[in-house]
């Protein structure tokens, strides 16, 4: 019973492992975009940083999906905002960011996605207008 609950525990680890995406990661899934880019936005991206003029692919590379896609409509026009969202505990501590708290359509999701008073916090944005970013807040 022992060896069946090891082999369980060790399989669900593995799965959740496997759905972690750094930017290293999405890198090696799509080396011919990376190396198309400059050093210096090549740089940016493996550090998961954002630059101005960055296209969404490259946003992507660099951050992943978005966890939350907004339109927003001023005396400049239209634009694309993209945020990716962290949830917290009442005292601050980090329970989980990105895809994890997608709901229960996910076969990972989480038991701590029930946590009371769990609070949703934005940690990075990103602007789009006319498919290039315009505006960038990161956390750093």
């Amino acid at each position: 019973m022992k060896t069946l609950f090891t082999l369980f525990a060790l399989v669900g680890g593995l799965m959740v492992l496997a759905g972690c995406s750094t930017p290293e990661t999405r890198i090696a899934k799509q080396p011919e975009l990376f190396n198309r880019l400059t050093p210096e936005q090549q740089q940016l991206i493996r550090e998961g940083r954002v630059g101005l003029g960055f296209d969404q692919e490259m946003v992507k590379l660099a951050l992943g999906d978005p966890d939350r896609i907004r339109e927003r409509i001023d005396a400049s026009g239209r634009s694309e905002v993209w945020s990716y969202i962290t949830y917290e505990s009442n005292d601050g501590m980090l329970l989980y960011r990105g895809w994890y708290h997608r709901g229960w359509g996910s076969p990972f999701y989480p038991y701590y996605l029930t946590v009371p008073g769990r609070r949703e916090r934005s940690h990075d944005e990103v602007v789009f207008r006319d498919g290039k970013v315009v505006s960038v807040e990161q956390e750093r």
